[in-house]
């Protein structure tokens, strides 16, 4: 059963409680590497999600945008945390360049942003996150792609957080 979420966000606030959740929900990278791939436009709030999604594992100090370093890498106890920006990627095999495929091994979690820009290369995601504008606010999907991301796309449908943003479980 493939397990979807779909969220309204209202605004900025709504968007850092996506990513609080997601952290407070993570199901842990100690048997093999976690991938999230991560969709939308320019501005969509994809960073900023995955900056609370970090200071909510445990990340002090400045979280970076990876738009012109591309690759950030985060240390924590028991997890790496890897975050990645594809978007200014020429063609797909430069991904192979940004040495992300060194961290596909348990104990990492790998964010890749515009992922779709590193086809053919980058690995299938664990979990797909598209965020997009609805208005003044947007919106956000997340599909489970594995038997991973499953039970986390469960466990964040039942937080508290989240329910008033909640669109469907299905």
């Amino acid at each position: 059963m493939t397990v979807i979420l779909k969220l309204d966000l209202a605004d900025a606030a709504a968007t850092d409680a996506l990513g609080s959740a997601l952290a407070a929900t993570f199901p842990g990278a100690s048997l093999a590497a976690v991938i999230v791939g991560l969709h939308g436009e320019l501005g969509a709030g994809k960073t900023s999600c995955v900056r609370s999604l970090l200071r909510g594992l445990g990340v002090q100090g400045t979280v970076r945008s990876p738009t012109y370093t591309l690759v950030e890498t985060y240390l924590l106890p028991g997890l790496t945390a890897i975050h990645a920006d594809l978007y200014r990627l020429r063609v797909p095999g430069e991904f192979l360049d940004l040495g992300v495929s060194e961290f596909l091994l348990p104990g990492h979690l790998i964010l890749l942003e515009w992922s779709e820009n590193g086809a053919g290369y980058v690995p299938p995601p664990d979990l797909d996150l598209t965020l997009g504008y609805a208005g003044e606010g947007r919106t956000a999907t997340l599909e489970a792609r594995t038997a991973l991301a499953e039970p986390w796309l469960e466990k964040l449908g039942d937080d508290s957080r989240l329910t008033p943003y909640l669109s469907n479980l299905t």
